[in-house]
């Protein structure tokens, strides 16, 4: 009997083609792959810069309201300067409804509140991530989380004293106004009616020591909402060129 010969040529030729074969299916995988991969990051990079794009629409529409609040905390802080100094003249700057009313016109308890749903997509949807500019993303964290956070506590501590500061002068002054919802940036504007004038508490300690204390808020709620005005300013920017770098 004979021994079967080998044709290791052909074995040979088998080897290469199945390796062949092998190495096209393990590429079309990897190609495939990597596409759907290039695909994800294209698509992710693109809802990304649309989150940016209304990050900065949102972004504007904050720092025209800082802007507004602040500027109604700087009218009641000339209020409160101009009372403060009519005291210490012994009343003699002001008549007494005009003393009521820039103690009506004066507003402790106006909070800045942000817009932070485009940040939370950014967050939710993974395309904070994509970001590639680091200072942006850090400020977007201060900005959301930190300053967010010192913002929420300072306004519910201000409306606290804002609740008994109202209270205080409506009581003492025995003040009665009209209110309109329609008017005014924000809350509406009150229009005084009726009042009495209560010189004994006007120069009381308590009532000084109330017309300082919210001064004091004023002042301190007005830096901290300039430094979110100027982390707000710069986010802007960044956002800008965020989205300028994909163009």
């Amino acid at each position: 009997m004979k021994t079967p010969q080998i044709d290791y040529k052909s074995s040979k030729i088998n080897f290469i083609k199945l390796g062949l074969e092998f190495l096209v299916i393990f590429s079309s995988i990897f190609i495939s792959f990597y596409i759907e991969d290039v695909r994800k990051i294209n698509e992710n990079s693109l809802i990304k810069n649309e989150l940016i794009d209304d990050l900065i629409s949102t972004v504007e529409d904050d720092i025209n309201q800082l802007k507004n609040v602040q500027d109604i905390l700087q009218n009641s802080e000339k209020l409160i300067q101009e009372i403060l100094n009519d005291i210490d003249n012994s009343h003699s700057q002001l008549s007494d409804i005009e003393t009521i009313n820039k103690i009506l016109g004066i507003e402790v308890g106006f909070s800045f509140f942000s817009k932070d749903g485009i940040f939370n997509q950014l967050i939710s949807t993974g395309t904070f991530e994509l970001i590639k500019n680091e200072e942006l993303k850090k400020n977007l964290l201060d900005l959301f989380n930190h300053q967010k956070d010192r913002n929420t506590a300072s306004s519910n501590e201000i409306d606290s004293f804002n609740l008994i500061f109202r209270n205080e002068m409506n009581k003492n002054f025995r003040i009665r106004f009209s209110y309109n919802s329609f008017d005014g940036e924000f809350y509406g504007s009150r229009a005084l009616m009726n009042s009495n004038f209560d010189e004994k508490y006007y120069f009381s300690n308590s009532f000084y020591g109330l017309i300082s204390q919210a001064q004091q808020y004023v002042n301190m709620y007005m830096r901290q909402l300039k430094d979110i005005e100027e982390n707000y300013k710069t986010v802007y920017a960044l956002s800008k060129e965020e989205v300028k770098k994909d163009i």
